[in-house]
């Protein structure tokens, strides 16, 4: 499977608005990663599907490449579910968003929207996706987008159940490759998150 496209928003691209107006409270990028992870493997949980491994989520940092990974053993997503998920953006217009919500915080508008994961653009030059979906016959998934509307989707290799999302961080936004950084976040937003978040071979998060 090799297929590009573009990202489906509608009317007007989004894109500036995630960048740009969302800005100030950046640091939410990798809680929604999180969130949406704890999310995955709920579902999973929910679904009865028990040969998955731990749940868990794991963050990674490479400073020479300036990647941060955060990685979940949740259900997974089919090639069908990541065009349905994450290549259609749906808002009518974005100057009416921007006027509907101009005094809605930051954190309220993602959340309105379902806008979590797009966040990840606020702080990277490219995002990519390596998932498996826990269905019976799945095969792996790779997804990339450079924050522009065109994405590529490729068969991946992923060999366990789970996603592991992969942000190249922009120039400006080096500090998310400190260790610090990544602990003062998870601990302001995912403390109690009833999953292990693992980072640098600890649990950092006291999740009760």
């Amino acid at each position: 499977m090799h297929e590009q496209g573009t990202i489906s928003i509608h009317t007007e691209n989004i894109f500036p608005i995630i960048k740009k107006a969302l800005y100030s409270e950046r640091d939410i990028f990798l809680r929604e990663l999180i969130s949406n992870g704890v999310d995955a493997i709920s579902k999973l949980k929910m679904v009865g599907y028990t040969k998955g491994a731990a749940p868990e989520i794991k963050i990674t940092i490479d400073r020479d490449k300036r990647t941060l990974s955060v990685s979940d053993t949740g259900l997974g997503m089919t090639a069908e579910e990541v065009k349905r998920y994450i290549n259609q953006v749906a808002f009518s217009s974005a100057s009416e968003f921007a006027q509907k919500y101009a005094n809605t915080s930051e954190q309220q508008i993602i959340g309105a929207f379902g806008l979590g994961f797009y966040s990840a653009f606020m702080v990277a030059e490219l995002v990519e996706i390596d998932t498996l979906s826990y269905q019976e016959g799945a095969t792996p998934v790779y997804w990339r987008c450079d924050g522009s509307t065109q994405f590529t989707m490729a068969d991946g290799t992923r060999s366990t159940v789970g996603t592991t999302v992969t942000l190249t961080l922009q120039e400006d936004a080096q500090e998310f490759l400190e260790v610090g950084e990544i602990k003062r976040i998870v601990k302001r937003y995912c403390d109690f998150l009833p999953v292990p978040i693992i980072f640098n071979n600890e649990v950092i998060n006291r999740q009760k």
